[in-house]
């Protein structure tokens, strides 16, 4: 099963021609996770094709504007197309007040149920039968939170020839072992999952800060993580400015990613001032080789251990 990862926006604070407003998601099977949901995030996700039917879950890491205006349109246009499967919201303190006054004031109908979850604390938010999502506290000049989407592991591989030899006939019962459970033979003889299958696959691990200055709580929520979206809203020369407004720079997202091991990272959230990414990136290389910056539509697949 492929995971993919598409960047609906990149721009902080300001929209530009070439990057739209906060807003990253994730297609897993037939399930879309959303990461923020900047101003315009429907029609990026018409020209990205992600499509509104699906199971969703919508993950807003702090409530500035940039960062959740997106949902009013969002809803409306999810009505209008008549979807009628239960969207997820998960957000600080605030967004179940904000979707209120969306309702209360701008006429539409919803047609789908909606669940609305604040978070108020570090650690598990969602619990999925292959995965989970963990928030952690970032360092913002308002309460925020961080996100990682964390796939649980998978059962080794079905070794066939070992369950011939303890006499397990194909069919029902290899399923049965395959999928975690013990089963017993005609013998009355009991064979357990590990006794046919190979190590535990480790699943797929995704974070994304969103507005952040550096912090522990950070590195220990990217941990070993396959991919790493953090904010570079300022270049390291302002980085004194980056600390006033609660952001991040190149050097300080690479040194989080270096810390915390992750295989990959990208830089998001970039200020309107900077017409060329080049300068960010080099700086975030000069301490973490496997950066890049981030652009509208651009697409990362992450495959399944083997």
């Amino acid at each position: 099963m492929d995971l993919q990862v598409i960047f609906l926006g990149t721009a902080g604070s300001i929209p530009t021609t070439q990057r739209a407003l906060p807003a990253i998601a994730i297609r897993r099977e037939n399930e879309l996770i959303l990461f923020d949901c900047g101003e315009g995030a429907q029609r990026q996700m018409i020209r990205a094709k992600v499509g509104f039917h699906k199971k969703t879950k919508i993950l807003i890491t702090h409530m500035h504007g940039d960062h959740v205006l997106g949902l009013p349109g969002l809803l409306q246009t999810m009505a209008l197309l008549g979807r009628e499967q239960e969207l997820e919201i998960y957000g600080p303190t605030g967004i179940q007040a904000f979707i209120n006054a969306v309702e209360e004031t701008v006429q539409f109908t919803r047609t789908f149920p909606m669940n609305i979850k604040e978070i108020t604390e570090e650690g598990p938010i969602c619990e999925e039968r292959e995965y989970a999502i963990q928030a952690a506290k970032a360092s913002h000049v308002v309460d925020a939170f961080a996100y990682a989407l964390v796939e649980k592991p998978r059962p080794g591989r079905f070794q066939k020839e070992k369950a011939r030899r303890l006499g397990v006939p194909k069919g029902p019962l290899w399923s049965k072992l395959q999928h975690g459970d013990s089963i017993e033979l005609p013998s009355k003889k009991t064979v357990k999952p590990e006794d046919v299958l190979g190590k535990p696959r480790a699943g797929r691990k995704v974070v994304y800060t969103g507005d952040t200055r550096p912090a522990k709580a950070l590195i220990t929520l990217a941990k070993g993580a396959d991919l790493l979206i953090h904010e570079a809203t300022l270049g390291d020369e302002l980085k004194d400015r980056a600390t006033v407004d609660g952001h991040s720079t190149p050097s300080e997202a690479a040194k989080t990613a270096k810390r915390a091991n992750v295989k990959r990272l990208i830089l998001t959230h970039l200020s309107a001032r900077y017409k060329s990414s080049e300068t960010l990136l080099k700086q975030a290389r000069k301490i973490f080789k496997d950066s890049d910056v981030a652009e509208d539509f651009m697409r990362i697949e992450l495959k399944q251990s083997s």
